[in-house]
């Protein structure tokens, strides 16, 4: 039986911008990089995406 008080499960951060990393491993740093990476092209593509629908969007209210 749940408890109404209890908090859900929070997920761990595979990374969070200005920790310390002196205490982080030579492989733990590469895959955070690769982590930060994966994430640097989802917000490229996602950039892209709206970049579409704006330049559609202005070639639409231009005509």
């Amino acid at each position: 039986m749940a408890f109404i008080d209890e908090e859900p499960l929070k997920r761990a951060r595979a990374h969070e911008i200005g920790q310390d990393l002196s205490l982080l491993s030579v492989d733990e740093l590469h895959a955070r990089i690769e982590v930060l990476k994966q994430e640097i092209a989802r917000l490229e593509q996602e950039l892209s995406q709206k970049g579409a629908t704006k330049a559609a969007a202005d070639a639409l209210f231009r005509s």
